[in-house]
C-alpha cells in the first residue's frame, strides 16, 4: 500500500467510530457555527476552520454536519441563534467574541462551546482559569500581556500629535473592558484621550461628528459591531484624517492604518483542533484555553499616503506585511 494512501485510511479510521456511529443514528455529527457578523466579513476565518476540520479528518457533508448561522453585528440575533441550536441539538457550538460567547453559554450548560477568539475570558468571566476552564467551554484567548499598550507604542511612533480618541462599543462587556485598557495605557504613554462610544450602528457617525477636530489619532476597540461596520468606521476616519490602529489585519485591509494582533484565520484553525477534540470524546472543561504567542504588524502604506503620513523605515522594516 503507497503512503499516502495508508495515511488516508488511517484518518479515516480515527475519524471512523463517532462518525459511523451518528450515521447509524441517522444524523452526522453537528457543529453550529455562530458568527456575529456578516458571512462577507467571516469568509477567510470559516474557510480556515473548515480546511483545518479537512486534515484533521471531519469532511463537511460526509463525516461532520456544519450550520451556520449569521447574526451580522444584532446582539438580540446571536441569542436566538444560540437558542436555536440548542433546540437543533447540534454536539458543538463554534463562536468568538465575548457577548456571543455569553450568548452561548445562557443558552447551555450542556452543549461544548469553543472560542475561536475572546479578549480576557478569565476576567470576563468566561472561563474560571486558563489552565482549567471548567464547565461546557474552552477555546483561544486574543489577549495576552500589555498588547494594548504595545499598540498604542506603535502608534505613537507615528503619529506626531497626542490626542488620541478611543472608538468602543459601550453596550458589549468585551467593548467597555477594552476601552479601559486602552484608556489607561494611552495616560501611560502620555496621550490625552477622548471617547467615542456607540452602542449601535446609527451612532457610528455622530461619534466622528462630536470628535471632529479634537484627535490626532483613533484608537479601535474590535468585537462584533465594530467588526461588521469596520469599512465604514475606516471611510469615516479617513475623511476626518485620524489614522487609526486596530487589533486585527482585516481592519487593515478594509483601510485601516495599522494593526498588531493574533492572526485571526490561525486562531479558527486551532478552534477545528478543539473541535477534534471534543468530537472525540474529551471535556470541554479539562482542554485549556490558548493564548497567542505571535503577533503580527501590518500597515496599510495606501492609507498612509492619503493620510499624508510618512511611515518610518523602521516601522516598514519591522512589519510583517505592508499592503500597497
Amino acid at each position: 500500500m503507497k503512503r499516502r494512501e495508508f495515511i488516508i485510511l488511517i484518518s479515516g479510521v480515527a475519524t471512523w467510530p463517532l462518525a459511523a456511529r451518528a450515521q447509524q443514528a441517522g444524523k452526522l455529527p453537528t457543529i453550529g457555527f455562530l458568527g456575529a457578523v456578516t458571512p462577507s466579513v467571516a469568509s477567510q476565518w470559516v474557510a480556515a476552520f473548515v480546511q483545518r476540520l479537512r486534515e484533521l479528518g471531519w469532511i463537511e457533508g460526509r463525516t461532520v454536519a456544519i450550520e451556520y448561522r449569521w447574526a451580522e453585528g444584532r446582539p438580540e440575533r446571536v441569542a436566538e441563534i444560540a437558542a436555536e441550536f440548542v433546540s437543533l441539538k447540534v454536539d458543538v457550538i463554534v463562536t468568538w467574541g465575548t457577548a456571543s460567547v455569553v450568548a452561548a453559554m445562557q443558552a447551555t450548560s450542556a452543549i461544548p462551546i469553543v472560542f475561536a477568539s475572546a479578549g480576557d475570558p478569565v476576567g470576563t468571566g468566561l472561563v474560571t482559569s486558563l489552565a482549567r476552564p471548567g464547565g461546557n467551554i474552552t477555546g483561544s484567548s486574543n489577549q495576552a500581556a500589555d498588547v494594548v499598550g504595545k499598540r498604542l507604542e506603535l502608534l505613537r511612533e507615528v503619529v506626531p500629535g497626542r490626542r488620541l480618541a478611543i472608538l468602543a462599543n459601550i453596550g458589549s462587556p468585551i467593548g467597555m473592558l477594552q476601552m479601559g485598557e486602552a484608556q489607561a495605557a494611552a495616560r501611560a504613554l502620555g496621550f490625552e484621550v477622548t471617547t467615542l462610544e456607540i452602542q449601535r450602528a446609527q451612532d457610528i457617525a455622530p461619534a466622528f461628528e462630536a470628535v471632529k477636530d479634537r484627535a490626532d489619532a483613533l484608537y479601535v476597540v474590535s468585537e462584533a459591531l465594530v467588526e461588521t461596520h469596520r469599512v465604514r468606521i475606516n471611510t469615516l476616519a479617513l475623511a476626518a484624517r485620524l489614522p487609526t490602529m486596530h487589533d486585527f489585519r482585516e481592519y487593515v485591509e478594509a483601510g485601516g492604518l495599522m494593526s498588531y494582533g493574533p492572526n485571526f484565520p490561525n486562531s479558527f484553525r486551532r478552534a477545528a483542533d478543539f473541535v477534534d477534540k471534543i468530537l472525540r470524546g474529551k471535556k470541554p472543561g479539562d482542554i485549556p484555553v490558548e493564548q497567542p504567542t505571535k503577533f503580527e504588524l501590518v500597515v496599510n502604506l495606501k492609507t498612509a499616503k492619503a493620510l499624508g503620513l510618512e511611515m518610518p523605515a523602521t516601522m516598514l522594516g519591522r512589519a510583517d506585511e505592508v499592503i500597497e
